[in-house]
């Protein structure tokens, strides 16, 4: 995962299926991702990423608002960062997330979030 941010985009790229589901909230309505970053955010913040998934051509735009924050230093050791909640008029980020990781949402396998 190699988030960046410039001008208020957030910039990811996400090249395995692993990372993907560690990062991707599906119990979030709309679903969401998780974004690694030392940057300050408050819940309801709205943000603007471009994403990069495995090795799709385009990177993807997406509008969101955070949902989600973990703060630096963290318990469990879990990495800083923000949970962005998708906008619901744009599914397109949703339903390639969902597809790459066809079978293992339901897994219990630990994310980045839950």
């Amino acid at each position: 995962m190699n988030p960046a941010g410039r001008n208020g985009i957030l910039s990811l790229t996400i090249k395995d299926k692993s990372v993907l589901y560690a990062a991707y909230m599906p119990f979030i309505k709309n679903g969401g991702l998780f974004i690694p970053t030392s940057k300050q955010y408050q819940l309801g913040d709205e943000v603007f990423m471009l994403l990069k998934l495995m090795d799709e051509p385009e990177k993807i735009p997406v509008a969101g608002k955070v949902v989600w924050v973990t703060p630096k230093g963290a318990q469990g050791n879990k990495v800083a960062g923000i949970g962005v909640q998708f906008n619901d008029e744009d599914d397109i980020a949703r339903n390639k997330i969902e597809t790459y990781l066809a079978g293992a949402i339901k897994s219990d396998r630990m994310t980045h979030t839950m």
